[in-house]
């Protein structure tokens, strides 16, 4: 499964709106995802939606749409 996941770059400040950032990731689960960002990123995790059917055909048309490997 795809998820996009939203994230703020650090832990340490507040979250704010406006520097919410996200990216695109493959896992088996929510779960899998958030282990697989924890593990390899300081990234404070907002929200983690997975994308399938027309969502996620409409995200790949986006021009910022690459899956993150880590």
């Amino acid at each position: 499964m795809i998820f996009k996941v939203y994230y703020q770059e650090t832990k340490v400040r507040n979250p704010k709106r406006e520097q919410t950032q996200s990216l695109y990731i493959e896992a088996d689960d929510k779960v899998a995802c958030r282990q697989q960002i924890e593990q390899n990123t300081p990234y404070n995790i907002e929200y983690i939606q997975e994308l399938e059917g027309n969502h996620l055909a409409y995200e790949k048309e986006n021009t910022d749409f690459q899956l993150t490997e880590f």
